[in-house]
């Protein structure tokens, strides 16, 4: 087996290259949309207004409830045949790994933000700052240390997520294993190489996540 592992990998490096490649920029896409989509978010579920409250928790709790799966075939098979414009296949997968992720971050940024003391808010608005000076200047920069290594989390779930995007041929590990198993007949072997590549990926990102975990409880 180790014998047909590294022929496999001498043969296929581009291919399994290829794969990585295309994993490693769709997640990073998706975890850089993702939070921006889920900053705004975590401030609608924030806000006092109910016409924005209301959307927001509906939108959270739709995407946080069902599979990933289902909504990867709802964003290729459904919204694509609706909307008056055509988009590839991939830009579908994208957007719908985007929402999903979405929907977990701006949790993330709405506990990061309630981690912080209360004080802090009731000093803000004794100084006179408005709401978006407050958020600006005083309550997202002391959030930031609790958000950060969890966006870090995410970027690491997401690495392994986008796996389900190779059911519909997107570029990515779980693409290029298909592709070499295929040719070559050894579904096993091409697992295998697949799963060390996908540690190779995560580990160091795993590590450098409880690295800023450990320094920012150190700080407090």
């Amino acid at each position: 087996m180790i014998t047909n592992i590294y022929k496999l990998a001498s043969r296929y490096w581009q291919v399994f290259f290829i794969g990585a490649w295309g994993t490693l920029w769709i997640s990073l896409v998706v975890v850089l949309f993702g939070t921006l989509l889920g900053g705004l978010l975590a401030l609608g579920k924030m806000s006092k207004k109910k016409f924005v409250t209301v959307p927001v928790n509906f939108y959270i709790e739709i995407v946080r409830g069902t599979p990933i799966l289902l909504q990867l075939y709802f964003f290729s098979y459904g919204i694509s045949k609706i909307v008056p414009f055509a988009l590839s296949e991939v830009t579908w997968i994208i957007l719908a790994l985007i929402c999903n992720s979405s929907a977990y971050v701006a949790e993330t940024i709405r506990s990061g933000i309630g981690a912080v003391d209360k004080g802090q808010f009731e000093a803000a608005k004794s100084l006179g700052l408005s709401n978006k000076n407050m958020m600006s200047k005083i309550i997202l920069p002391q959030a930031i240390k609790n958000i950060l290594p969890a966006l870090g989390n995410e970027f690491v779930m997401m690495i392994k997520e986008t796996s389900l995007a190779s059911i519909f041929f997107i570029p990515s590990l779980m693409t290029a294993e298909s592709i070499v198993s295929g040719r070559s007949g050894l579904k096993l072997e091409s697992l295998i190489i697949v799963g060390l590549v996908y540690l190779m990926l995560t580990f160091p990102l795993s590590k450098l996540v409880q690295y800023y975990e450990r320094k920012f409880a150190k700080n407090d």
